[in-house]
């Protein structure tokens, strides 16, 4: 049966001490709430070790924002698959809005960092999604099936199965715009039935798909009720313990 999950973004934000302080305060507050999903928290690379460690000593799960396409080289700042192993890193998002659009990845260079996480036993988080102009071109089926294709369906279903899927409407990041629950619904079903058909009823019903786009304590309950929406992949109310937890809190 397929795992709820509210996996937090962190992107570029926080210092050290102030990604510290947070982490404190989320373990604290998890141990304070029988929450039913596993959470994840992805804060930026200087703080991944540090992050680790914490989740040594509780139940909470840490994940990277990016890793390169190679296994090592002449590759400077960037980070390897090894490098997350090394460290214990369990989860890795992959394909994100923001690296689609301010890096320009491909689905091309995705497969291959999927590949690569997979090859170290870590999780791949594959975003997949569309803009608001594919949105209103009615195309935006299309975009994602593309998207799946390209990016994740080289792998066979073993490998399939330790991936998690987060659909993200790029048109409700970041711009307090939310798709509605039946929205989500909808495309996380459509998402579901790709895998179906690639991959059979097993594999479909074990992979979580998460929605990720301005999810916050008020939408959450509503977002999370819908069938095949499985959690969450969150932006900024992961930066606040308070809301991170709400959200984890949301599933009945």
């Amino acid at each position: 049966m397929r795992k709820n999950i509210v996996a937090g973004n962190w992107k570029m934000n926080k210092t050290f001490s102030d990604a510290e302080e947070l982490i404190d305060q989320i373990v604290v507050d998890m141990e304070n709430k029988d929450l039913k999903c596993e959470l994840i928290i992805c804060p930026p690379a200087p703080f991944l070790e540090m992050a680790s460690d914490y989740a040594e000593e509780s139940r909470l799960k840490v994940g990277a924002q990016n890793i390169n396409e190679h296994e090592s080289g002449a590759y400077t700042g960037e980070i390897s698959a090894p490098m997350l192993d090394s460290i214990d890193i369990e989860y890795c998002i992959i394909g994100h809005s923001e690296r689609r659009k301010y890096f320009h990845e491909t689905d091309e260079q995705l497969a291959q960092k999927a590949n690569l996480l997979l090859d170290y036993g870590i999780k791949p988080i594959f975003c997949v999604g569309e803009v608001l102009e594919e949105r209103e071109n009615n195309t935006h089926f299309d975009v994602v099936k593309k998207q799946m294709e390209d990016g994740m369906f080289h792998l066979n279903s073993d490998e399939f199965s330790n991936v998690i899927i987060a659909y993200e409407p790029v048109w409700a990041i970041g711009t307090g715009k939310t798709a509605s629950p039946e929205q989500a619904q909808e495309m996380h079903a459509y998402i579901r039935k790709l895998i179906l058909e690639k991959y059979g009823k097993e594999t479909a019903e074990e992979v979580s798909i998460l929605y990720g786009g301005s999810c916050n304590p008020g939408n959450a309950k509503s977002l999370f009720s819908q069938e095949d929406v499985d959690g969450g992949l969150i932006g900024g109310a992961s930066l606040k313990s308070d809301d991170f937890l709400a959200i984890a809190s949301s599933f009945e």
